[in-house]
């Protein structure tokens, strides 16, 4: 099980899982937090170790074995007319990347929009929701899944899954892997505050598919092209020959 004292004693945040929520089972993470009906508290963090129907981008599923990895949500529901959604999704991944390097010493790459692979392996990936009134933000949710110590993975998949017990050959302690991305990505969140050009040129660096050839299928549509740059949304730019085109959401493969 989950021992909240361990994780408490690393966590270094202000407000990001300060207020923290833990489940055996739940529909799933984000759902229940978009759902609230209570006011829950701003940086409000809910682990559960099992989602029923747990969800990834573009109405995918989301599969997680009990008691072995981290699948969670974070809400924020504070000064969200500050913060650019785009910029918390490409943070989330980056907190993910600075975890798994600072603690395992595995070098991570990022996949646009917010996938944190290991050689060319899924070993997280994030979904960003939220809830607003008419214009105004309500609240903004960041679901993760982060395989730590899954050693199997059946079915198929688009991307090969990979965890960080497979690459580290180790048990993962989950308390301690948790504290450290919740404190990344507070610092990550302030830093965004006056300075989004740096989150945007660290997510750069570390996404190897900027500048190669690549394929991207948008709504069923296949598109071809060079990746060539994020803009300062967060959004991809693809350069087909001479025409470069703003790209809001799809599933990218290199070519």
């Amino acid at each position: 099980m989950f021992n909240i004292e361990d994780f408490d004693i690393k966590l270094e945040t202000k407000y990001i899982g300060r207020h923290f929520l833990y489940s055996e089972e739940v529909d799933s993470t984000n759902s229940y937090l978009l759902n609230d009906k209570k006011k829950l508290e701003n940086g409000t963090v809910l682990l559960s170790e099992f989602q029923s129907a747990g969800k990834g981008r573009l109405s995918r599923s989301w599969y997680s074995n009990k008691l072995q990895n981290l699948t969670f949500s974070i809400l924020l529901n504070e000064k969200l007319d500050k913060l650019n959604p785009n910029h918390i999704n490409l943070a989330a991944s980056l907190a993910v990347a600075h975890s798994i390097e600072n603690l395992y010493q595995l070098k991570t790459d990022l996949k646009w929009p917010n996938d944190v692979l290991i050689k060319n392996k899924k070993v997280s990936g994030i979904l960003l929701e939220s809830n607003s009134s008419g214009s105004k933000l309500d609240s903004i949710v960041i679901g993760i899944g982060l395989n730590a110590n899954q050693h199997r993975f059946e079915g198929e998949y688009r991307i090969q899954p990979t965890s960080l017990k497979f690459e580290v050959k180790r048990e993962i302690s989950r308390e301690r892997l948790l504290s450290e991305v919740l404190n990344n990505f507070e610092e990550i969140l302030y830093g965004l505050k006056s300075n989004t050009k740096k989150m945007l040129d660290d997510w750069r660096d570390k996404c190897r598919m900027i500048g190669e050839h690549i394929s991207i299928e948008i709504n069923g549509e296949l598109k071809g092209g060079i990746f060539y740059d994020i803009d300062a949304n967060g959004f991809m730019i693809l350069k087909d020959g001479d025409k470069l085109e703003k790209i809001t959401n799809g599933d990218i493969s290199v070519r």
